[in-house]
């Protein structure tokens, strides 16, 4: 709901309810922020192990998504866009639940849980921009093909799209940093551990984003090139952290630790 009132207060046909649709956008939006911040707070709790399986994570990766559409709708132009990550958010709750698997014999060191908290809001980060580099995209073609509708309102200017992509770039890719370094102060055998893949497509999407970053910062870099490369970059984070998760997890019946 609070997805379709972000998206209708940007329509021309609405311009007149724009305000209370926002107004209504925004109060349903932190209303369901809280409640499925609630949901996993009970399954991630510090007094309990992290119940984080692939659905709680993509959940949390979610939770992540809400909010920064919910603070990104406070700008008109980009109320289309907070649309469409308020309405993600709202499908990963959907996978929220116990995995059935946390021991709560085994509690994980406080390094080790800063480390996963890290680990997904880079990711959730550098999901934002993948949103907003799809968002670009369809914009652009949408010009190049002339075609005018009200839906065009959905669609913020693609300079700010482009600042937008760059400035969750930089972020993502600061936070991809601290996970990487981080993350290998706990690794004592790759293989053993089961990380060696992991580890090798972690690194192969921060060179990505790392080249993308210095690319436009001293190229200049924007449009199809900057977005194919970031999209690139983020299908092989998604193969380092969800690729070998399925594959341990699905088939093998194994995890990380």
């Amino acid at each position: 709901m609070a997805a379709g009132a972000f998206t209708a207060s940007r329509l021309p046909r609405f311009d007149a309810r724009a305000r209370p649709l926002f107004m209504v956008a925004c109060i349903l939006a932190a209303t369901g922020v809280v409640i499925h911040g609630q949901a996993l707070f009970d399954l991630i709790h510090p007094q309990r192990n992290f119940d984080l399986s692939i659905g709680n994570a993509v959940a949390m990766i979610g939770l992540e998504l809400a909010i920064i559409g919910l603070f990104a709708a406070v700008e008109p132009t980009l109320r289309g866009i907070s649309g469409g990550l308020i309405f993600l958010a709202a499908l990963t709750a959907l996978l929220i639940g116990p995995s059935g698997e946390a021991s709560p014999d085994v509690v994980l060191a406080w390094q080790v849980r800063a480390h996963i908290v890290v680990a997904l809001l880079s990711y959730g980060l550098l999901t934002v921009g993948t949103i907003v580099a799809l968002y670009a995209l369809a914009q652009e073609r949408r010009l190049q093909a002339a075609k005018l509708s009200p839906i065009n309102q959905l669609f913020a200017p693609l300079e700010t799209m482009e600042r937008l992509l760059f400035g969750v770039a930089a972020a993502g890719f600061i936070g991809l940093t601290l996970t990487i370094f981080s993350g290998s102060s706990f690794v004592n055998d790759l293989v053993e551990q089961h990380l060696a893949h992991k580890l090798g497509f972690s690194v192969l999407a921060w060179v990505v984003f790392g080249i993308l970053l210095l690319g436009r910062h001293f190229k200049g870099w924007r449009g199809k090139r900057a977005v194919r490369l970031y999209l690139g970059g983020f299908a092989v984070l998604c193969i380092a952290y969800f690729g070998n998760r399925v594959i341990l997890e699905e088939f093998f019946h194994r995890s990380w630790s």
